[in-house]
């Protein structure tokens, strides 16, 4: 896999260097000292390179001049994710075959910022974690583990086993946001961009949940309204009194 830009591989250098099997840098980069600095720590070739060649490796893609070749994105078993997020009282985040990779990396990016979230992904129907995604993500994807798993409906229900409360977003005939108290610990469920979380899911949930809007015919997209949603859920988590 290729990871493209200045923020996606500088913080790539930072939190998982092994990862790296190779950088380049665009001649005369600001960051080229910085970049070979931290290589050489780790082992990583650097290749400086003119920005044609670097156009031609970026395959039109803006690299802002740094390009880095990486290690297949690897996911988590679902069992040491459940047993992690219940040891660290972290969210789990399960997305029912979202297809954008824009909102995948997007979501990434502000679980990312935010700090203790899991991503569970199904293997089918579903977009996963590609080039694009990590673009998105700039640099969130080495804070938030995902797992892939074959049914989310299993997945879910071996997450209640565990203790987790379950609660999904819905665009409308939810509770509102500003008026729900979650529990702990919390699984949430976002639905895809068209057709929402799909009803075999909605028979695993505790609590529809649904985002007030000033104008009713206005709407989020699945990143943005998993990010007021976490953000929500982070704020709750940090004042939980029960553990």
């Amino acid at each position: 896999m290729k990871l493209y830009g200045r923020n996606p591989v500088l913080e790539r250098i930072k939190s998982n260097p092994r990862s790296i099997l190779k950088i380049f840098v665009q001649a005369g980069h600001p960051e080229s000292a910085y970049v070979h600095e931290k290589a050489k720590k780790y082992g990583i070739p650097v290749n400086v390179v003119p920005g044609s060649k670097m156009l031609k490796l970026a395959r039109d893609v803006n690299s802002q001049g740094l390009l880095a070749e990486i290690e297949k994105f690897s996911y988590l078993p679902l069992p040491d994710v459940l047993e992690a997020a219940k040891k660290k009282n972290a969210t789990l985040v399960f997305l029912d075959e979202l297809n954008d990779p824009q909102n995948l990396g997007g979501i990434m990016r502000s679980l990312g910022c935010l700090g203790d979230f899991y991503i569970v992904l199904p293997t089918h129907h579903s977009v996963e974690v590609t080039e694009t995604v990590l673009r998105v993500a700039c640099g969130g994807d080495n804070y938030v583990g995902v797992s892939k798993v074959a049914n989310i409906a299993i997945a879910l229900a071996k997450a209640k086993e565990e203790g987790f409360w379950i609660a999904g977003s819905v665009v409308k005939d939810g509770q509102d946001l500003m008026e729900t108290r979650f529990q702990f610990p919390l699984a949430l469920v976002i639905g895809s961009e068209q057709k929402g979380i799909r009803d075999v899911i909605r028979k695993q949930l505790d609590l529809l949940v649904t985002i007030p809007m000033a104008n009713a015919r206005m709407s989020l997209n699945a990143a943005h309204a998993t990010t007021i949603l976490c953000y929500e859920i982070l704020r709750q988590r940090k004042n939980d009194t029960s553990r």
